[in-house]
């Protein structure tokens, strides 16, 4: 067995039967799966997330009917590749012509394939990460049948862990437990290729026996970042000193403390770009005026410089101190963050999604779409989240009067839908 070859590489599917996830496209029935079935596939192409099988259906196809089967990338591949291999399909019967990322040809790229592929001399198959619509010219694109696939869900990938573990030749013989799939799910972002591969690395990197967990692929799969260090441990402890005696609504321990870092030649741009940070973090819509204040703050330094930027920044930091606080704009994104974290890139509900051309429009793009300004206090209660989302609340008002306000207005909006 030749262990330099990929782990996605070595367990790639070979049949129908054995593609993880969609089946609207190959499962018993599919219109796709008929036409395969049939021997008659039309020029295609397959429009979808990286990692998806975009390439793997190509290649089955291909098998499966037996067919003269030609693979060029858009990354290297010009005109003269292309012409190549309509002059080779010309002296064969029934070739395909796979053409990866096809989004990154240009126009006389993807016009020297048009007469081909109306011809019938080759049957194009195209994959790309790139909307169609937009990305592949019109004359090609009309002579392509346009499948979408979707994005695997969590129990795809894992079959897919579970699969390789006990199929693969070299992971076969080792003594593997997958205890926890989390970080493998979230890191390789849904792309079956890259997830297969991490867990090869990983299998690669740990001792027998192996047990997956999420801390072990961490453990494995991070970067080393190193640490900016100007002036040694008492820098981070002055600025963190600083931070927390403003957050704490302190101003008179804020300038005390914004007075040592001065004096101590600290570059009065980094203090200021600290200052905008807190005036979202610790501050946000408790008070919105602290981020005007703070980013007017950094513009100012930037313009007067040392020595008179400390009085800029006095006025700042003593404003923020004694400003109202809250931390809601931290926990919201927070919140949101661990949501795409756990649920990988849900696909955006419908009704909601852009719809710029015709084909868009036809695969309901937009429908059913509520404009907001059309209804009473420019309000439709509509779902704007996906489905695994529905209802779900990220932002809670902080208990300050210029929230309270927001909280009043979102519950009358809302009702109880998120429990304002």
């Amino acid at each position: 067995m030749n262990i330099t070859v990929p782990l996605a590489e070595r367990v790639r599917p070979r049949t129908i039967d054995e593609l993880a996830g969609q089946q609207h496209l190959v499962g018993k029935g599919s219109i796709l799966r008929t036409a395969i079935e049939k021997g008659r596939i039309p020029s295609m192409i397959f429009w979808g997330p990286p990692g998806t099988g975009k390439t793997t259906m190509a290649t089955i196809i291909a098998n499966t009917l037996s067919l003269p089967f030609y693979s060029l990338s858009a990354v290297s591949a010009g005109v003269k590749d292309v012409r190549e291999v309509i002059a080779a399909a010309q002296t064969q019967t029934g070739s395909i012509l796979f053409i990866d990322e096809i989004h990154r040809f240009n126009k006389g790229q993807q016009d020297a394939l048009l007469g081909a592929v109306e011809k019938g001399i080759i049957t194009l198959i195209g994959a790309t990460t790139e909307n169609p619509s937009f990305e592949v010219n019109s004359a090609l694109l009309s002579r392509c049948q346009v499948y979408v696939l979707k994005s695997l869900e969590e129990k795809e990938l894992i079959s897919l862990l579970e699969k390789a573990i006990r199929e693969d030749e070299w992971l076969s013989q080792k003594k593997i437990e997958l205890k926890e799939t989390g970080s493998l799910i979230r890191i390789s972002g849904g792309d079956a290729r890259k997830l297969l591969n991490l867990l090869e690395i990983v299998c690669d990197a740990a001792e027998e026996p192996i047990v997956i967990t999420d801390q072990l692929v961490m453990d494995v799969a991070q970067k080393k970042i190193a640490l900016y260090d100007k002036g040694g441990e008492q820098h981070y402890d002055i600025i963190s000193a600083f931070i927390k005696s403003i957050r704490g609504s302190d101003p008179n321990a804020a300038v005390y403390w914004l007075a040592r870092m001065i004096d101590g030649g600290e570059d009065v741009k980094f203090i200021a770009r600290r200052l905008v940070i807190l005036a979202s973090e610790d501050i946000g819509n408790a008070n919105p005026t602290a981020l005007v204040m703070a980013n007017a703050t950094f513009d100012a330094v930037n313009k007067i410089g040392h020595p008179e930027a400390m009085i800029i920044l006095s006025q700042c930091c003593l404003y923020l101190a004694s400003s109202p606080k809250s931390n809601t704009a931290v926990a919201a994104i927070g919140e949101a963050m661990a949501a795409v974290q756990r649920f990988g890139d849900l696909p955006v509900p419908l009704h909601i999604r852009n719809a710029p051309t015709k084909m868009m429009k036809n695969m309901g793009y937009g429908e059913n779409y509520q404009y907001s300004h059309s209804y009473e206090n420019n309000f439709s209660a509509q779902e704007y989240l996906p489905e695994a989302l529905a209802g779900k609340k990220f932002y809670d008002p902080g208990k300050n009067a210029r929230e309270e306000e927001l909280r009043k207005f979102l519950k009358l909006l809302w009702k109880d839908k998120y429990g304002y």
